[in-house]
This record gives C-alpha cells, sequence and structure tokens, in this order.
C-alpha cells in the first residue's frame, strides 16, 4: 500500500495540523480498504484532501495501520479542524453536513464508474451481489449515516394484526434556529428542483439543501421510461432503496406505476417495491417528483393472513384475498405479471369512483363546480416464495369533515401528541416512524409511571413540553399505577406506543375492522365480479 509514503522535512506542525493530516491518512486508507477508491488512486486522493484543508505535504509521523470499520471518526476530526480554519461558518449539524459529503466526495469514483462496476458485478454474479455492493457502497462513503440510524430507537410490538416495528427516528438532523433563520432569507429553489432530481449527484448543498457529492444513483428502465436508482439516506429498514423518474415530474398514480412497479420486481426480484398514493393528506412528503420507495425487508403486512379468497372468471390464474389488517388491503396474486397488471389496474379504476355512504365513504366531493377526487390506492408488490408475483393494494381515501379537519382516515386528534403527520407507504406496511422528539419525552412520562410526581405536577402546565400527553399519560397511572420500578414503566409505555399505533392505521382504514366495515368490504369486491 502506498501509505506507507512519509514525507521528508515536513513543517513543524501544531497537534491539530497533525491530527488532522493523520486523519487524511487514515480516511484515504479506508477509502482504498473498502473499495471506494484503487491503489492507482492513492495519492489523487490524499493530494485532493490536502488541498482542501491548506496543507502542502501529507503526514510525517508513524501511522496507525489499524484501520477502522467506518469514516465517522477521521471526519469528526477534519471537520473539527476545518472549523477552526473557517471552512464551515458554524459548528452545526447542517455545516457539518456540508463538509462531510465533500471530504467524501474526493475519495469516490465517478458515476459512471459505479455505474460501469455496478453493470459488472450484475452480468458476472447476479442482481442481489450488485446491489450488496453498491448498499456498502452508500455506507461507506458516509452517505448513509450508519452512525445516526444506529441510535434511533426500534422494537417491536405484538397487536392483533401481528408484531408491528415501532422506531423513533433520530437520523435526520435537526436545523438550529438561526440555520431556520438563513434558510428563509435564501430564494426559493431552481436547482436541483428536489431533493430527488438526479442533477443531486455531485452537487455541494446550501443551508436548505444536503450536499450530495457522495450519492452515486444506477439508471434503469422501466416502461421503456428512464428511471434511477438510489438507497435512502435515512434507511428505515434494511436496503432502503428510492427509485425516482429521470425527470422532475409530479406523481400521478395510473397503470402505468402498476406496470412500472410490476417490471421493477421482475429485474429485482428480492427487494419489494411501493408506491406513496398520489393525493393530499394520504400521500408522501414528495408529490412533486415521481418515485417510489423498496427494499430488502419482511413488514408486517406481508406476514398478515387472508381472511377471504375471491376469484374472477376474467382471471382463472388469479387470487385476491382481504387480509387481515388494520388497513384496507386488497393482496392480488399470480404467476403471471401481465394477468396481474390488468386484474390491480381494475380494481384501481373501480375503487376512484366508487362510493358508499354507510362507512362514510364518498369519491367526490364538489367544489366550486367541479368534482374532487378522494378515493386512491398504496399500491406494494413483492415476489412470492414460489417466484410468483403479489400485488398489495391498501384502499385510500383522503375526505376532511368537521369532526375530522385533518382527514376522516387519518390519524384523529387524539393521537396527535405521538403522530400528526401522514400515513405513508412505510407505516401503512407496519413499520412506525415517530418524531425524534419522542425519545425524551416518553422516557419522562416513564419517569412518571416510576413515581415523579413533581414532574407530573409540573406537567400540567399548558406550556409545558408533556402537557400534549397529559391525558394519556394519567389513563396510564390509573391502569398501571404511579410506583413502577423505571424498567418496567420504560416497557409498559413502549408497549402503550406500539398498540396506539395499530390503532392510528385503524384509523387510515377506510373499512374499519367491524362486521359492518368487513360486509362493506366484501361488497365492494362483489361489485367488481368477484366470488369467494
Amino acid at each position: 500500500m502506498s501509505q506507507t509514503h512519509i514525507a521528508a522535512g515536513a513543517t513543524e506542525r501544531t497537534p491539530e495540523q497533525q491530527e488532522a493530516l493523520h486523519a487524511i491518512e487514515r480516511l484515504v486508507a479506508f477509502a482504498l480498504q473498502k473499495q471506494l477508491i484503487e491503489e492507482a488512486d492513492w495519492d489523487y486522493s490524499r493530494n485532493l484532501l490536502l488541498e482542501q484543508f491548506g496543507f502542502s505535504e501529507p503526514y510525517a509521523g508513524e501511522l496507525d495501520t489499524n484501520v477502522p470499520d467506518g469514516p465517522q471518526a477521521m471526519l469528526d476530526t477534519l471537520i473539527d479542524y476545518g472549523f477552526s480554519i473557517g471552512l464551515i461558518p458554524e459548528n452545526s449539524d447542517t455545516f457539518r453536513d456540508l463538509l462531510d459529503a465533500k471530504i467524501m466526495g474526493h475519495l469516490m469514483a465517478r458515476p459512471s464508474e459505479v455505474v460501469r462496476a455496478f453493470r459488472h458485478t450484475e452480468q458476472t454474479e447476479g442482481i442481489e451481489a450488485a446491489t450488496s455492493q453498491f448498499y456498502d457502497l452508500s455506507i461507506n462513503s458516509n452517505y448513509i449515516r450508519m452512525d445516526r440510524i444506529s441510535k434511533n430507537v426500534y422494537w417491536t410490538q405484538d397487536t392483533a394484526y401481528g408484531d408491528m416495528e415501532i422506531t423513533i427516528n433520530l437520523s435526520k438532523p435537526e436545523k438550529s434556529p438561526k440555520e431556520i433563520a438563513m434558510a428563509k432569507l435564501l430564494p426559493p429553489p431552481v436547482y436541483p428542483k428536489c431533493q430527488l432530481c438526479r442533477e443531486n449527484v455531485g452537487y455541494a448543498g446550501r443551508v436548505n439543501h444536503p450536499a450530495r457529492q457522495n450519492l452515486r444513483v444506477i439508471p434503469l428502465e422501466l416502461n421503456s421510461e428512464p428511471w434511477l436508482f438510489q438507497y435512502s439516506p435515512y434507511v428505515y429498514y434494511n436496503e432502503h432503496c428510492i427509485i425516482f423518474h429521470h425527470d422532475h415530474v409530479p406523481m400521478k398514480l395510473t397503470k402505468d406505476t402498476l406496470r412500472r412497479l410490476l417490471a421493477f420486481v421482475g429485474e429485482y426480484p428480492h427487494y419489494f417495491i411501493g408506491s406513496n398514493a398520489d393525493l393530499p393528506i394520504v400521500g408522501g412528503s414528495i408529490l412533486t417528483h415521481d418515485h417510489f420507495q423498496g427494499g430488502r425487508h419482511t413488514f408486517a403486512i406481508q406476514n398478515a393472513q387472508p381472511e377471504a379468497v375471491f376469484r374472477h372468471a376474467d382471471a382463472p390464474g388469479l387470487t385476491l384475498s382481504l387480509v387481515k389488517w388494520p388497513m384496507s388491503v386488497m393482496r392480488l396474486a399470480s404467476h403471471d405479471p401481465a394477468e396481474l397488471l390488468e386484474a390491480g389496474n381494475a380494481v384501481y379504476e373501480a375503487w376512484k369512483v366508487y362510493s358508499d355512504s354507510t362507512v362514510d365513504i364518498e369519491a367526490f366531493s364538489e367544489v366550486d363546480g367541479e368534482q374532487v377526487p378522494h378515493n386512491t390506492v398504496t399500491p406494494i408488490v413483492r415476489r412470492s416464495a414460489d417466484g410468483g408475483y403479489e400485488m398489495d393494494l391498501v384502499l385510500r381515501n383522503n375526505r376532511t369533515n368537521d369532526v375530522h379537519p385533518e382527514g376522516i382516515f387519518h390519524p384523529h386528534r387524539e393521537m396527535h401528541h405521538l403522530k400528526k403527520e401522514n400515513i405513508g407507504l412505510i407505516e401503512v406496511m407496519g413499520l412506525a416512524i415517530l418524531p425524534g422528539r419522542l425519545k425524551e419525552e416518553l422516557d419522562s412520562i416513564a419517569d412518571i409511571l416510576a413515581g415523579d410526581a413533581k414532574l407530573a405536577e409540573a406537567a400540567k402546565a399548558s406550556d409545558h413540553v408533556l402537557n400534549k400527553h397529559l391525558g394519556w399519560a394519567e389513563e396510564l397511572i390509573e391502569r398501571f399505577g404511579p410506583n413502577l420500578d423505571k424498567e418496567q414503566a420504560v416497557a409498559i409505555v413502549q408497549q402503550e406506543v406500539g398498540l396506539k399505533f395499530a390503532e392510528i392505521l385503524e384509523h387510515a382504514g377506510v373499512y374499519k375492522y367491524d362486521e359492518a366495515g368487513r360486509q362493506a368490504f366484501r361488497r365492494f369486491v362483489s361489485s367488481m365480479g368477484y366470488t369467494e
């Protein structure tokens, strides 16, 4: 390895400079070990970093030959030094992340080389090996911040519908008030148009847009259209990937959407893929750029058992099942993707115009003389164990009323102390992504259950951070008492959050899991010509 090079006659350095130079050597060694660069790139990569930090020659001392598994320790040393010499204006997560991505961008192959390596591995070892290699690249380049993701709180909760997964998301850094104020002063973004656009690859970022010098994407074709594949920087689950359109076009759910999902699992059979719904309230957070999410993870919805199985005379190789799930799920299965596409699209088209006032489902509202649609679906496609195709169509409706102004089929207000955001694709499948604020707040509620009477009294103040949880905390005290030991209290709080998540999904279900709801669900299935 070339890292044995030692500069002769090095200028006297401060301890901070020596540490930074040593970190550069170790970071280049890490990049070579993790195959971010090749042996021939050693001196080139080192020189880029020396220039970045204002050095004219490399480290001249004894090198630590133990290369760590992750780059974060070396990056932190370099970013601290970078702040001390004015490379970033503030030592905050936002500005540190901008410099972090720039450093790692010096230690990566060009996008074309990454694509070439992916294709070579795909051809010689198969698509699973290619995605595994690309996933490792995204982690080792620090695009996926595993150091932060490892801090997320995670547990599973047994419910009437199976084991739900609960996470408290701590991996997405929060901005400081100063950064928020700075971002407000910036003009509206014109480039890149959004965080999903392909132009993000190599982009330096700004205070209101993350740096992406260490982002790489893989081109793919769906439905004879150009799309791109990358991993999510926040990986809410294993190999969490994003498949996004080559162009900045809005999300629109059509038959072509279902065709693209089926095409993807044809090429990537080890991954599932799904789309958020395309209407406000029931949709995802980014409706301006057409995209899907996928990955290599078994969600609770996949394990949900069928409670009724239907068939259709026009599709002899296909089954339609209603599954035991808090949201309204129709599972279509066939070994023929063309048959599945036609059946899935027929369900979607039927649902878009279907109303049943007995269970509060209305497909349209009239606003200023125009018909506003309310019905859509959240589609999820995967391969079955026997090589067949499965499509889950989760029925959605985004109506509001005076009682539920945020959405009739949305987390109701009594749940907003835990979750008030849209229920998107990932949560539809049984993985709760709860806001980071809950880590401390839930721990404090456990303290109250463990006998902290002073905190319980303080929470009654309207401006107290726990006040929004007060009614729930009092209910827990009534049920479990105020004198639990702390470990027991934490377990109970987590259990109750998990059960509430299942209840939140029930709120989002258009057909409720009661006798009237199940009968109404069957009426819709029968209206399309399916028989049990």
